[in-house]
C-alpha cells in the first residue's frame, strides 16, 4: 500500500508546473491518485528541462551520426573518435535560472554539473568553456550578475583543477532578466575505457556516491521549466551548492573506481537528483529499481521522501555495481573520505519503487516515467522574411577611424580580459592557445596531437532569421576551428528561447534547429550532445533566440597550428572570400546608428565549405603566419583585432566597389583575413583561384597605426586603449 503524505489538490498540482491534462494522464497511466513522493518524481521527470517535451519532435531532425561519432545523443555527454585510440568526451549545458537567482551558486553548480557529465563517462575532464550573456550595462542588477557568475565560473573550476580556456561575453537588455550561462567541458579518454548509464542484471547492488544529500536544489528541474515573474527571491532555495574540492574528490575516486572494473553502469545525479538518475538507469536497461531512503546519506535531520528524491545537492553520484567488487570499491571510497552507500538494487518487475521507514512511497511504471513524458507539437509560425538591405541604404559614419575606435571599446565588442583574468586557464599544463582567439587549443595528453574549441551564436540574427542565424551559428563555429588549423570533428549545443507555448517563441526554435540542421549535414559536423532551455522568460519579456554552438576540432600537428594575431612585419594581407558588404543586423547599424533592421547575412554553406578547407590546408602546409575570420564588427574589426594582439599596425587599401563604411564594417560570411610572407603571396593568390576561392591582396604588415588609404591613420596605442577599458572600468564603478 502506497503511503500518502498530503492530498493532492489542483493548487498542489499546478505548483509541480503540471498542466490537468498531464495530471489526468498520470491517473490514466497508474490508475490511482499519486502519492505526494509521487507526485514529485512525476514532476521532476516531466518538466521541460528533463523531458525536452516541447523540443523533441525537432530534436530527431538534428543529424547525429558521422565517421568520428562513437556516442551521441542521449547519454551524459557525446564522445568522438580523435585517432589513436584517444576519445574526446564534451557537452555544454546551461544553468541559466539559477544564475540569475543566485548568481555565484548557480554560475558555480553549472560548471560542477557539466564536470561531471564529462568524468561520470570515464574521462578526465581537460578543458571548460562558457557562454555568458548578461542585461544592459545600465540595468540595476546586472553588475551584479556579471560580478557573481564570473567568479563562480572560475572559483569552481579553478579549485577543481580544469583550465577555463575560452567562451563567450554579451550584454543586451533583453536579458536583463533572464541572464544566460551555458558550461561547456571536455575531456579525454581511450576508446575501450568509455563507461554508460544503462543498468545490466538484475539483483545487483545500486550504489550512492560522493557527498551528502541536503535540502537545496529541491525543485532546482522545475523551476529552470517555468517563466519567472516577481518572485526570484523567493525560488533561492532552489539553487544548488557546490564544493569544488568534493567533486575533486570524486572525480579521482570514480576514476579510480573505473579502473578496477567495479563499475557495470553509472549516472550523475544532475537534474531532479535521485528520481532522474535511478529512473534512466533502470529504464535504459528494461530493468526495475528498487530504493531504500532509509540507506541514503543525508547531511540534514528528517529529510522526508519527497525530499530526498528531488534534492538536487551538487557532487553526487548513482552506480550499479559488480557485487563481487563492493568491498574493494567501498575502500576506495572511503580512502577519498566521500559516501559510499548501497540504497537499492535492480529488479526484473520494471518499476520504480521508493521505500522510507519501512513504507512503501512510490511504486511506478519506469519505462513510462520517462518513455510515456508528454511530447506536444506545439503551434509555431514562422519569423517573417526582413528585407535584405542593400549597403548605399545604411547611413555612412563621418569617419571610420573614429567609428572603428568606437565598435572596439562597446560592451558587446571590448576585451574580455577582465573576465579570462579571473579564470585559471594554463592549470593541467597543455593549454596552447588559451582565451581571445578564434579558437582555444590544448594538447592532448604528451602527444603532438592537439583539440580546438569555441562557442558561437549571433542571437541577433536569430531574431531576425531564425534559419540563418542557425545557419551561421554553426558556421561561425567552423570557422573558429578552422582558423587555428584544425578540422572540425562535431558540435554540441545549448537551445536557449523563450516561452515555447507562444507560437512566434516556438517558431524560432524551429527555424533556428532548422539552420543549425542543415549547416551541420553541409559541414560534416554532427550534434553529439546538448541542452535545451526553455521559458527564459519573465513577465511576457523573452530573452533573444540564443542556440549556443559549442564545437570541436582535431589538430594533427599541434606545432602547425596559428594565431590571429600579426607576427611581422612586411607581410602581405589577404581577404579570402566575398564581400558585399553586408550591413543589415550588423554591431555598425545596431550600435552606431542605433537601431537594428534587414536580414542578416545569408550563409552559403558551399561557399564556407570551399573557403575553410582552404584556409585549412594553407595552414597545415605553413604557408600562412595569422588567420582570423570576420565577423561581428566587419573586417576592419578583425584586422584591428590581429594589429593589437602583437602591436604590428598595418596599411589597407580599401576596396573601390562598395561604400567604405560597408567595406569596412559589412559582416559578410565565409571571410577570413590571412597575413603571410609577401614574397609567397602571389602563388597563394594562384592556388586559391585554382580552388575557386575568392581572394585578394589588400594590405601590408608594418609600422604602429592602423592605416586605411584616405582616411587618417589610427595610433595601435589609442585602439588598444578603448579595447581595453570598457569592461573593467564598468565593473569597478560603484
Amino acid at each position: 500500500m502506497i503511503r500518502n503524505e498530503i492530498d493532492i489538490t489542483p493548487e498542489l498540482i499546478a505548483e509541480h508546473g503540471l498542466t490537468p491534462d498531464e495530471y489526468q494522464r498520470i491517473l490514466d497511466l497508474i490508475g490511482r491518485e499519486p502519492s505526494y513522493t509521487e507526485l514529485g518524481i512525476f514532476s521532476a521527470m516531466w518538466n521541460e528541462h528533463c523531458s525536452y517535451k516541447s523540443s523533441k519532435k525537432w530534436l530527431r531532425t538534428l543529424p547525429t551520426k558521422g565517421p568520428r561519432v562513437i556516442i551521441g545523443p542521449g547519454e551524459n555527454a557525446g564522445v568522438v573518435d580523435i585517432d589513436d585510440g584517444d576519445v574526446v568526451v564534451f557537452k555544454m549545458e546551461s544553468h541559466n535560472h539559477p544564475s540569475f537567482i543566485s548568481p555565484y551558486e548557480g554560475a558555480a553548480t553549472g560548471v560542477g554539473g557539466i564536470l561531471r557529465d564529462v568524468f561520470t563517462m570515464g574521462a578526465r575532464p581537460v578543458a571548460a568553456l562558457n557562454a555568458l550573456r548578461f542585461g544592459a550595462p545600465d540595468n540595476e542588477r546586472t553588475r551584479h550578475i556579471v560580478s557573481g557568475v564570473v567568479e563562480g565560473v572560475g572559483g569552481y573550476g579553478n579549485c577543481f583543477g580544469v583550465p577555463t580556456i575560452g567562451g563567450e561575453v554579451n550584454f543586451d537588455a533583453r536579458y536583463n532578466d533572464n541572464c544566460l550561462v551555458n558550461a561547456f567541458a571536455a575531456g579525454l579518454a581511450k576508446a575501450d575505457g568509455i563507461f554508460l548509464s544503462e543498468a545490466k542484471g538484475v539483483g545487483l547492488p545500486i550504489v550512492y556516491l560522493g557527498s551528502k544529500t541536503g535540502r537545496d536544489g529541491i525543485h532546482g528541474a522545475t523551476m529552470a521549466s517555468a517563466e519567472f515573474d516577481d518572485d526570484s527571491e523567493e525560488k533561492r532555495p532552489t539553487v544548488q551548492i557546490g564544493d569544488p574540492f568534493s567533486e575533486k574528490l570524486l572525480l579521482e575516486a570514480s576514476l579510480e573506481l573505473m579502473a578496477s572494473g567495479a563499475v557495470i553502469a553509472i549516472q550523475d545525479m544532475g537534474a531532479a537528483g535521485l528520481t532522474c538518475s535511478a529512473v534512466e538507469m533502470g529504464a535504459k536497461g528494461n530493468l526495475g529499481v528498487l530504493l531504500d531512503l532509509d540507506k541514503v546519506p543525508c547531511r540534514e535531520d528528517g529529510m522526508s521522501a519527497y525530499e530526498m528524491m528531488l534534492s538536487e545537492s551538487q557532487e553526487r553520484m548513482l552506480m550499479v555495481l559488480d557485487p563481487a567488487k563492493e568491498e574493494e570499491a567501498a575502500a576506495i571510497f572511503r580512502k577519498w573520505d566521500l559516501d559510499f552507500a548501497v540504497v537499492g538494487k535492480t529488479t526484473d518487475d520494471l518499476r520504480f519503487k521508493v521505500t522510507h521507514h519501512g513504507d512503501l512511497m512510490a511504486d511506478l511504471p519506469i519505462k513510462e516515467l520517462g518513455d510515456e513524458a508528454p511530447e506536444y507539437d506545439r503551434p509555431w509560425v514562422a519569423t517573417p522574411q526582413p528585407a535584405i538591405l542593400a549597403p548605399g541604404d545604411v547611413p555612412a559614419p563621418s569617419s571610420i577611424g573614429d567609428t572603428l575606435v568606437q565598435i572596439i571599446g562597446l560592451p558587446d565588442m571590448c576585451s574580455r580580459r577582465w573576465v579570462w583574468e579571473q579564470y585559471d586557464s594554463l592549470v593541467q599544463g597543455n593549454t596552447m592557445t588559451g582565451p581571445g582567439g578564434d579558437a582555444a587549443v590544448i594538447r592532448v595528453n604528451a602527444t603532438t596531437k592537439g583539440l580546438a574549441f569555441t562557442l558561437d551564436v549571433t542571437p541577433r540574427y536569430c531574431e531576425a532569421d531564425p534559419v540563418e542565424g542557425g545557419k551561421q551559428a554553426v558556421a561561425e563555429c567552423w570557422r573558429n576551428l578552422t582558423a587555428v588549423g584544425s578540422e572540425p570533428l562535431a558540435a554540441t549545443d545549448n537551445l536557449n528561447f523563450g516561452n515555447p507555448e507562444k507560437p512566434e517563441i516556438m517558431g524560432q526554435l524551429v527555424g533556428c534547429i532548422k539552420g543549425i540542421g542543415e549547416a551541420c549535414v553541409a559541414l560534416d559536423m554532427p550534434i553529439v550532445s546538448g541542452n535545451v532551455s526553455l521559458y527564459n522568460e519573465t513577465k511576457g519579456q523573452a530573452i533573444l533566440p540564443t542556440p549556443a554552438i559549442g564545437g570541436v576540432g582535431l589538430l594533427p600537428d599541434i606545432s602547425k597550428r596559428v594565431g590571429k594575431s600579426f607576427q611581422t612585419v612586411g607581410e602581405t594581407i589577404v581577404l579570402v572570400g566575398e564581400r558585399a558588404g553586408h550591413l543589415g543586423q550588423s554591431i555598425y547599424q545596431r550600435d552606431i546608428l542605433g537601431k537594428v533592421a534587414g536580414a542578416p547575412p545569408k550563409v552559403d554553406l558551399t561557399a564556407e565549405r570551399r573557403n575553410g578547407d582552404f584556409i585549412r590546408k594553407a595552414i597545415r602546409a605553413g604557408k600562412v603566419s595569422a588567420v582570423h575570420d570576420i565577423s561581428d564588427g566587419g573586417l576592419l574589426v578583425a584586422v584591428a583585432e590581429m594589429a593589437m594582439g602583437s602591436g604590428v599596425g598595418a596599411t589597407l587599401t580599401p576596396s573601390g566597389d562598395l561604400p567604405p563604411h560597408a567595406w569596412a564594417f559589412g559582416e559578410d560570411q565565409a571571410c577570413y583575413i590571412v597575413a603571410l610572407p609577401s614574397k609567397t603571396a602571389k602563388i597563394f593568390l594562384e592556388e586559391a583561384k585554382t580552388a575557386g576561392v575568392p581572394a585578394k591582396a589588400f594590405g601590408t604588415t608594418g609600422g604602429t597605426e592602423l592605416t586605411v588609404e584616405g582616411s587618417a591613420p589610427i595610433s595601435l596605442a589609442r585602439l588598444v586603449e578603448a579595447h581595453e577599458a570598457w569592461l573593467p572600468t564598468y565593473m569597478a564603478a560603484p
